[in-house]
């Protein structure tokens, strides 16, 4: 009996036990559960974004797609500027270190461009979640990698500029994020860089990259394209001319401005030194300025039209007229003038074609203080022309009351005030235009991608400054006899007949005209004189071998202007003749050579056909460009070709 009862207990006692075990069992499982439904609960509610975002890395990559940045043409049509798509990689360091393996990033870096893992694992130990990989590579060479990248590395479709290196302080430049930095590349910054896109692409189970649904998709917006006045033609005409004055006179600097007399539009407006537009390291502060209306000069005797104007109108004098001209000395308030010819008397037509300081100064001195300074303004001076460029000025020109005893007759003569090239040409071309002063402007209108206006730009009269009858007096009676016989006979043009005026002033520097003795040479004219159509400004500054104007600058403008007439078929149409030696222009019509460095084959063959060109190449034309026979910005004759060697998978060689 008491076996039995001991049976019962330990029965008892093991059912107890078994319990207690079950429950430890059960709170265990209960625990278990509880931490799954917790973490669970964590990933789905409280890390979702966490999560989301990882996962997100791994099979989904939103690309931005930058916009194309307008295009900025010439009066023709064509393309000064483009851009032509590149593509960028950038990385997420972090992410690749936390979830991916940062040597084999590396070496699929190192395999696709060239250079050594160690290269790239450097920029995978930045701190942060971003860093450039490659810029700008060209698509034919990175489209690969784009399929295939890894995880934790995307890319970026960019537009890089391309320019055809001509007028290029007028455009500008846009630094490597194609931003405008310069020129109407920064004025016009907002209107050209259009709206940028955003492109979502998917990972597929083999790693294959595909697009996402459309309605996930941003298509990029073309910025709008600027239409200039310029001719690329004569653009290239006058930079070529320039750049061989500078070297043949070893001056410091030339500029050049052509400009319709009777619209405003700027034809061309150059400057030597000029700099490659398509390498950055290129670009200094001394190459870059447009001194066409950031440089400030005493004119000289070019001013002298404007001391013609006012005295026919003012005294009513007439080109006969017979004026002492002092031998050549003259004294006013203890400072002397001279000339450079001396004459006793001369007619006032004389004293133009000779340039006379004296007759300048001496009826300076009898239009008197006020008049004088009302038509001096009234030209322009003192005042910016509104050209629409970045750093013009306006030059410095005193009020009369600020005037001491001998600043009325060295104004006469063209001292005692600054004005910029493109405030004298403004001058010349109202007195060519019957008097009517019109606004200079460089940007003729702003075009969508279609190529519709959608912002036009036209002719702007500023005011009349003389008399229609004046302004043809002055310019038959002393301008043209200037070039017949004067000191502008070397800006003579075959068959055409031309008015204008040299200019040979000395610059102050250091406080004085006499220590250093520098110049500016220059000569401003129009043509054809009996119905002026285009007027050009050519000033070569501080010329070493030669000063006279005569000599350094009117024989500039006659290779402009008849180099202009050759290559214009409208223009030789216009002035009804055929200037002789035309043909022979006609084959030396030169364009400047792009610069092709980077691109692929088919985006260097499309920009030299822009240019007016050829190409000859060595090589496949899916690769990319890695030399060319031709240097970027050499003159060559239109058509010549281009030879060029292609090689496939290679990098840029040359930075921007």
């Amino acid at each position: 009996m008491n076996r039995g009862h001991e049976e019962r207990q330990q029965e008892k006692t093991h059912g107890k036990e078994f319990g207690v075990r079950l429950g430890v069992v059960a709170l265990l499982f209960a625990m278990f559960l509880s931490l799954i439904v917790f973490r669970l609960l964590n990933i789905q509610v409280m890390d979702v974004q966490k999560y989301k975002d990882r996962a997100s890395r791994q099979y989904e990559r939103e690309v931005v797609e930058t916009a194309k940045r307008g295009v900025i043409y010439d009066r023709t049509g064509k393309r000064l500027a483009e851009s032509v798509l590149k593509v960028s990689f950038f990385a997420d360091p972090q992410f690749i270190r936390e979830e991916g393996s940062p040597s084999a990033v590396a070496a699929v870096f190192s395999r696709y461009f060239g250079k050594s893992r160690g290269h790239y694992l450097r920029k995978l130990r930045r701190k942060g979640r971003f860093v450039w990989m490659e810029r700008s590579v060209p698509v034919a060479m990175a489209k690969d990698l784009m399929e295939s990248s890894p995880a934790g590395v995307g890319f970026r479709k960019e537009q890089q500029r391309y320019y055809l290196n001509l007028a290029a302080q007028v455009i500008g430049l846009t630094d490597r994020d194609n931003k405008g930095i310069s020129g109407l590349e920064r004025k016009y910054h907002e209107e050209l860089k259009g709206l940028d896109g955003i492109k979502v692409y998917q990972r597929s189970a083999t790693g294959q990259r595909f697009l996402a649904a459309s309605e996930q998709q941003l298509d990029a917006k073309e910025g709008l394209g600027i239409r200039l006045t310029l001719d690329a033609d004569v653009q290239a005409i006058v930079e070529e001319e320039l750049q061989k004055a500078v070297r043949e006179f070893d001056a410091e600097a030339a500029t050049g401005v052509v400009m319709d007399v009777t619209t405003g539009e700027i034809l061309a407006m150059a400057n030597f030194p000029t700099f490659d537009m398509n390498n950055r390291r290129d670009y200094k502060a001394r190459k870059a300025r447009n001194r066409a209306v950031t440089d400030a000069f005493e004119p000289g005797s070019t001013f002298k039209v404007v001391m013609a104007a006012a005295a026919t109108e003012a005294l009513g004098r007439k080109a006969e007229d017979s004026l002492d001209a002092h031998n050549g000395v003259f004294v006013v308030h203890r400072r002397v003038i001279r000339d450079h010819e001396k004459f006793e008397r001369m007619t006032f037509r004389d004293a133009m074609v000779h340039s006379s300081n004296i007759v300048a100064a001496k009826t300076a001195m009898e239009i008197g203080e006020k008049t004088f300074y009302d038509y001096t303004a009234r030209f322009g001076f003192g005042q910016k022309t509104g050209v629409g460029l970045i750093g013009e000025i306006g030059g410095l020109l005193a009020s009369p009351e600020e005037w001491d005893r001998t600043t009325l007759p060295w104004l006469g003569y063209g001292y005692a005030f600054t004005a910029t090239p493109l405030q004298v040409l403004q001058a010349y071309a109202a007195i060519a235009n019957d008097g009517a002063m019109m606004r200079p402007y460089i940007v003729g209108g702003l075009v969508d991608s279609e190529g519709r206006t959608v912002r036009e730009f036209g002719p702007e009269k500023v005011r009349q400054v003389v008399r229609p009858e004046t302004a043809a007096y002055v310019r038959n009676e002393y301008l043209e006899p200037i070039v017949d016989r004067g000191t502008g006979a070397a800006a003579a043009i075959s068959g055409v007949r031309v008015a204008g005026k040299t200019g040979t002033a000395q610059k102050l520097k250091n406080g004085s005209y006499q220590q250093e003795r520098a110049y500016v040479a220059s000569f401003v004219g129009f043509f054809p004189a009996e119905k002026p159509k285009i007027a050009a400004i050519v000033l070569v500054d501080e010329p070493k071998k030669a000063y006279y104007a005569s000599t350094v600058a009117a024989p500039v403008f006659s290779r402009v202007c008849s180099r202009m007439i050759a290559c214009s078929e409208p223009l030789k149409e216009s002035l009804a003749m055929s200037a002789p030696g035309a043909a022979e222009l006609d084959s030396l019509r030169s364009v400047a050579v792009p610069y092709l460095a980077g691109l692929d084959g088919r985006d260097a063959r499309r920009l030299l056909r822009w240019s007016g060109l050829d190409m000859d190449y060595k090589g496949r034309l899916e690769g990319v460009v890695t030399g060319q026979a031709v240097a970027c910005g050499a003159m060559v004759p239109e058509g010549t070709s281009i030879r060029v060697s292609l090689q496939e998978g290679e990098p840029e060689t040359q930075g921007r």
